[in-house]
């Protein structure tokens, strides 16, 4: 007779059980350390992105960071309104809608950056250096890989 739950189980065998959870549990953590910044994880690591990339559409970045638009849609709502970024037409094509940080916005990244640093420390402090770059290359992989990239054939 086992003594895990049915959660317990199905984690060790389910991919993505497994991953959801340690997703939802790093999140917390990361949220939790960034929280005087005023920032999600999301938030930040949407503008973070936009500070080193540079202006982006919705798609774009939506596509880098493997999310679907209506969630980031979502996470840029807040950013907008609080000033830390704004939407405007395109550069070099008025009809597109960029996403730009402000100045404001880029202070604030930036102010985050050493929360989200000190969280990441207590993650390698945790489960140790060489191992988080391995999973983090694991995860790489299946972030890129070919898995729902495509819809499934029907059968």
């Amino acid at each position: 007779m086992s003594t895990r739950s049915g959660d317990e189980a199905s984690a060790t065998v389910c991919n993505c059980l497994a991953l959801r959870q340690a997703a939802r549990r790093v999140t917390q953590h990361y949220d939790s350390v960034l929280a005087p910044t005023g920032l999600r994880t999301t938030q930040y690591s949407l503008l973070t992105r936009l500070v080193r990339r540079g202006p982006m559409t919705i798609q774009e970045l939506s596509a880098d960071l493997v999310m679907d638009r209506t969630t980031l849609g979502r996470n840029v709502l807040p950013l907008e309104r609080d000033g830390l970024l704004t939407i405007r037409p395109g550069a070099t094509d008025r009809r597109r809608r960029e996403l730009h940080v402000t100045r404001e916005g880029a202070a604030r990244q930036a102010r985050a950056a050493r929360y989200w640093e000190q969280a990441q420390a207590q993650f390698e402090q945790h489960f140790g250096v060489r191992r988080a770059r391995e999973l983090r290359a694991v995860l790489h992989d299946v972030s890129t890989g070919p898995l729902g990239a495509e819809p499934l054939a029907e059968g």
